[in-house]
């Protein structure tokens, strides 16, 4: 599985490249606190109750269907998609630090093998809890998921295709799109988190119906991956002008991201444990 470049280089006076350089290091340094803080949540709000079998704790958080009595296959899925979030969260994070795959290359490989099982399954469970046991409460809310989930399976295929053929440039490429999109359930709680703390929640509905809940079902998906794309793209040939915008717009984005989950964890999560 792929790895970001989180080296830094020396010097006193950094080349536009070592700014881009160390603006996707801040970049996923803001991302890995933020889904550490959203694993620890899993762990200790839903794993307690879904291994020990008390389902109905779930409902202390409002959720869209959580624990449903009399849908004991429902919640069983729900449990295991629970479950499975903190594997792919905490694992997506481990296969993107270079050190890992230097120092302990088995691990590497064995986290990479976990992680797109993960994101295989929880794919195919959002689809199932979407169209099957009805987790939805808009139709953009429903589509966008559903997008996500189909980026997810193709995006991990392909780079399982091209780790398989050796062919790590590419693997690496499709690698960070997977974990952009298998990240949008995070993205949307950080987006919702930074824009009610900016907007104060302009144009959310109460069931999820606003302009921004409809923008939000697609852009938790398609923005990280757009901005992915955007500094895969840019590279040493590419002209100052673009690196120093892709540049800023990491900066930026790493910005909003702490905001966003510095709020998802005072008012989202930290209130249920």
């Amino acid at each position: 599985m792929a790895t970001i470049d989180l080296s830094q280089t020396g010097g006193k006076r950094a080349a536009p490249r070592d700014w881009l350089r160390l603006s996707a290091t801040f970049c996923f340094l803001s991302i890995a606190a933020g889904q550490l803080l959203f694993t620890a949540f899993i762990l200790l709000f839903y794993y307690p109750p879904s291994l020990s079998g008390d389902f109905a704790a779930w409902n202390a958080k409002p959720l869209i269907k959580g624990f449903v009595p009399g849908d004991p296959g429902g919640n069983l899925f729900f449990a295991a998609h629970v479950l499975m979030a903190a594997v792919i969260t905490f694992g997506g994070l481990v296969q993107l630090v270079p050190a890992i795959r230097g120092r302990w290359p088995a691990v590497h490989r064995w986290n990479g093998r976990l992680y797109l099982f993960s994101a295989l399954v929880l794919a195919l469970g959002g689809l199932w809890l979407t169209w099957v046991r009805g987790t939805w409460l808009h139709w953009a809310g429903a589509v966008g998921i559903s997008l996500d989930a189909l980026l997810i399976l193709l995006f991990g295929a392909l780079a399982w295709r091209n780790a398989r053929a050796r062919r790590f440039a590419a693997h690496r490429r499709w690698t960070l799109r997977l974990f952009a999109v298998a990240s949008a359930v995070w993205f949307m709680r950080v987006g919702y988190m930074a824009w009610g703390i900016a907007a104060g929640g302009a144009g959310i509905g109460t069931a999820m119906d606003g302009p921004f809940d409809i923008f939000l079902a697609f852009a938790n998906s398609l923005l990280p991956l757009g901005v992915t794309e955007l500094y895969l793209r840019t590279g040493a040939r590419s002209r100052p002008a673009a690196r120093s915008a892709v540049t800023a717009l990491l900066a930026t984005s790493a910005l909003v991201i702490l905001v966003g989950s510095a709020g998802a964890w005072l008012m989202m999560w930290r209130p249920y444990l």
